[in-house]
């Protein structure tokens, strides 16, 4: 065996845990594959770790559990088109300063840059802004690993290929690399808020369409704030509550040279989006149809108020534009997102159901990284290229090497 004998892996919160017979750590291409053909040819399933930052049992196996974090950096830049490929253990904080010292930046990114590329991207990950994708919507090319070893490489001439891989979960091969179309570095002016939660409602569609990114938490009580590490805005506040109230935030494009005060702040794109988040929550997050938007959200308040007032972790609250990944969440539709977390050692789960029930009823679909309650039959009626998705999945990987439990119940 090529492979160390495995052990227990859990994720980053603690929720998802699995014990797997082989660990691989490649260093290369060529050394990942060998490990995928003889896990494959020796009957087992193989499934990536990432950076273990999903919520959801997707990076579990007992089979070969790989890390791709010996996968790293950029490896060719195509300075004529702005697109750039990079090693898929890349993390996206990484891939950041990469970008930064070539005079480039990507299109969005979401507000955690921990995580490995390919895992962020394949599974639905995100930034906010109106007529801003997903961040797998940046990905024109990519290379992936199929069962037997060989490559499979896709790229923009075959878009219906590429949009069946950019978010698939790891169900269609384990990516080596992807290639992103990103654009010229640019700054970010970024400046925080507080409001009553009418007033955000109010102001809801003027900031989504005047800003570049638009986004806010909602906090219950005033120790919401605390759980997601969010600043005290107190005195750049509009209300002097400090329950049911709104956390804002616009980003915009800025020529304007690098500055920070109490909450303004002008840097680089990269050093912008993300905040920090201690990893004590279990999250989530449904993409509902932007058109719903404000309904599900005070839906959500409702409940969280009336009927779960000891569930006190904000509702976070972004924009996504429509894609054309096959099972993305933003598939054809564009989107706000709508999540909330449950605290680790109390028992959450009827008050994510009860969110379940409200934003089920709008045709909402959940960020594959995080909590929720689909079986197949939703992604059936979610998803109008499902059974596509599927044949395809069962073309490149006939005998389900790539799935486990959870997505074979969704996917097989």
């Amino acid at each position: 065996m090529i492979m160390e004998t495995g052990g227990h892996w859990r994720n980053w919160v603690g929720n998802q845990s699995c014990i797997v017979r082989h660990r691989g750590a490649p260093d290369s291409e060529a050394a990942l594959a060998n490990m995928v053909r003889e896990a494959t040819s020796n009957g087992l399933n193989v499934r990536c770790a990432g950076s273990g930052h999903s919520f959801t049992p997707v990076a579990l196996t007992s089979g070969l559990h790989l890390t791709l974090s010996g996968l790293q950096g950029i490896t060719n830049i195509d300075t004529a088109r702005k697109r750039v490929s990079v090693h898929a253990g890349t993390t996206i904080n990484t891939l950041g300063k990469a970008l930064k010292r070539k005079g480039l930046s990507m299109i969005n990114q979401g507000d955690i840059d921990s995580q490995a590329l390919a895992g962020a991207l394949t599974t639905g990950t995100h930034g906010t802004g109106l007529k801003l994708g997903n961040m797998a919507s940046q990905i024109v090319g990519m290379r992936l690993v199929q069962p037997d070893g060989s490559i499979l490489a896709i790229d923009d001439s075959e878009p219906d290929m590429l949009n069946a891989a950019r978010v698939s979960i790891g169900m269609l091969g384990v990516i080596s690399e992807i290639t992103l179309q990103v654009m010229d570095s640019y700054n970010l002016h970024e400046k925080l808020w507080r409001c009553t939660f009418d007033e955000c409602m109010e102001q809801h569609d003027d900031l989504a369409a005047n800003h570049r990114h638009f986004g806010f938490f909602w906090c219950p009580v005033p120790e919401s704030r605390h759980c997601y590490c969010l600043p005290d805005t107190s005195s750049v506040s509009t209300t002097t509550s400090l329950s049911d109230v709104c956390e804002m935030k616009t980003i915009d494009i800025t020529d304007r040279p690098p500055m920070e005060s109490s909450f303004e702040k002008i840097a680089y794109s990269s050093e912008i989006y993300p905040i920090e988040y201690v990893p004590n929550f279990h999250e989530l997050e449904y993409a509902v149809p932007v058109r719903y938007g404000k309904q599900a959200c005070m839906e959500v308040r409702k409940l969280m108020l009336e009927k779960h007032p000891t569930c006190i972790y904000p509702i976070e609250y972004r924009f996504t534009a429509g894609d054309g990944g096959w099972i993305s969440p933003f598939f054809e539709q564009d989107s706000i997102t709508l999540s909330v977390s449950g605290q680790p050692g109390t028992d959450y789960w009827n008050y994510l159901k009860d969110v379940d029930d409200i934003l089920r009823q709008f045709g909402s679909r959940p960020h594959w990284g995080k909590l929720h309650f689909l079986g197949a039959e939703d992604v059936t009626a979610l998803y109008p290229r499902a059974g596509e998705f599927k044949a395809l999945r069962n073309s490149l990987d006939p005998e389900g090497r790539f799935l486990n439990d959870h997505l074979r119940q969704l996917f097989g």
